[in-house]
């Protein structure tokens, strides 16, 4: 009996530790074939008891066949009367079967009368807390219906390397919570705002872009506050770089006028953008990168009063029309508030991409992403100074995420800079007069 014992400990031991081995080395399946299908009875299972503590249940009434005790009889045999009666039952909401995701499952509600998603997003950590997994996400795609995404484990504490991009402007900078990758398209939201404490992972997002575009037909434009420091080093794949006030505000006219020529060409083409123009006539992207982008609205002295007027009405132009004609934005800096003047708070109104990193205010936060969900202010100021790169995005679907950027060292930046150095156009040569007829293969 004891050497069959010790026979069933020892098969016991190799399966465990082969299973540990299976989950260490290739999670992925160790998911899909074990942990999942635990996961899924273990979520049917607690659902009712889940839904009724998180407050998510509805007291119905239903029709109940009991039975109550009658009278007596001298015999001592109880007369029991059946019936039918109303009584007032806990609903839970209606669960489909989940499905497995990547990095957790994901299942499909049905809401009860007078539930919105909103309820579900509000219960969204004590829901992550009773089945004890990392986050739980809450959307939904049609009325009546709540999506669960849980994720079991956090898929941004490793980020993978940075993968080349394949399509013109859309470069893939990390990874989202829900594991998918973290894009920055510049032709579905034009322009972004990024902000973000120092050491906080906001240059890191700006190297990443450059590494990205730099291989593309895109004209790249800096904007650098600090004096040249950020941007000199990628200086041979900028087409202009402006390092103080003053060359800002020339290079800022230097792009409305480039609009308003592309306006009259567009018009002519009778085309709503240059992507309608023949591929002939299209004039080059242009991606300007805004570093520090306080230091445009900083007022010492009252002197300053019209330049920085000039500037912010220069910018507001360019955030407002740019888009239709390949004119780009993207503006970083550590300190964005509604205290620097109207004109940050109507550029911001502008950039429909929003990147808040750590940042050391709440006010910062709150001009970044406040508009947009109170949620994601809240786990933006959560945000770790241990994690780097972790930020709040807020984009194309309308939702918002926590998201990792890949680290992109300076000295990648700066090699890949100097390696697609040929494929800088002279800012005099995208500068140069549009034309101003028509090919003949469109006038015929």
């Amino acid at each position: 009996m004891s050497d069959l014992l010790w026979w069933a400990l020892g098969v016991l031991a190799a399966v465990a530790a082969g299973l540990w081995a299976w989950r260490r080395w290739h999670y992925r399946s160790f998911w899909f074939v074990v942990g999942f299908p635990i996961v899924a009875i273990t979520v049917r299972a607690t659902w009712r008891k889940v839904a009724l503590g998180c407050g998510l249940t509805k007291k119905r009434q239903r029709f109940w066949f009991t039975t109550v005790p009658g009278l007596v009889s001298s015999t001592g045999v109880v007369r029991v009367r059946r019936k039918f009666q109303r009584v007032a039952v806990d609903t839970k909401p209606w669960m489909w079967l989940p499905l497995p995701t990547r990095h957790g499952w994901r299942v499909t509600l049905h809401t009860l009368e007078g539930q919105i998603p909103g309820d579900y997003a509000d219960v969204a950590e004590r829901l992550a807390h009773s089945w004890g997994v990392h986050a739980v996400r809450v959307s939904s795609d049609k009325p009546g219906r709540v999506r669960l995404a849980a994720t079991m484990r956090d898929p941004l504490v490793k980020v993978d390397e940075l993968p080349p991009s394949t399509e013109l402007l859309k470069v893939t900078v990390g990874r989202l919570e829900t594991g998918g990758p973290w894009v920055v398209d510049f032709k579905t939201v034009p322009h972004w705002l990024n902000a973000g404490a120092t050491q906080s992972g906001k240059s890191n997002l700006a190297n990443a872009l450059i590494v990205g575009l730099a291989p593309q037909p895109v004209a790249l434009v800096g904007f650098d506050l600090k004096g040249g420091v950020e941007f000199t080093p990628y200086a041979p794949r900028l087409s202009a770089l402006a390092t103080s006030r003053a060359e800002c505000g020339g290079l800022l006219d230097d792009l409305v006028a480039l609009m308003t020529d592309r306006m009259g060409v567009c018009r002519m083409a009778a085309a709503r953008n240059i992507w309608q123009l023949p591929p002939t006539m299209r004039p080059v992207p242009v991606v300007v990168l805004v570093d520090e982008l306080a230091e445009l609205y900083l007022m010492a002295d009252k002197s300053e009063k019209d330049e920085i007027a000039k500037t912010s009405t220069a910018l507001l132009r360019v955030a407002q029309l740019g888009r239709a004609f390949g004119i780009y934005l993207f503006c970083c800096g550590q300190r964005i508030g509604s205290d620097l003047g109207p004109g940050v708070t109507a550029l911001r109104a502008q950039c429909s991409g929003r990147i808040c990193h750590r940042v050391n205010d709440p006010e910062t936060a709150t001009m970044t992403l406040g508009d947009l969900d109170p949620a994601a202010l809240d786990s933006a100021r959560a945000i770790p100074s241990e994690t780097p790169g972790v930020a709040i995005v807020a984009s194309q679907d309308g939702q918002w995420y926590r998201a990792r950027s890949f680290y992109v060292s300076e000295a990648a930046a700066e090699h890949a800079a100097r390696t697609y150095a040929g494929l800088a156009p002279a800012w005099a040569d995208v500068m140069a007069a549009q034309p101003h007829e028509l090919p003949d293969s469109q006038t015929a």
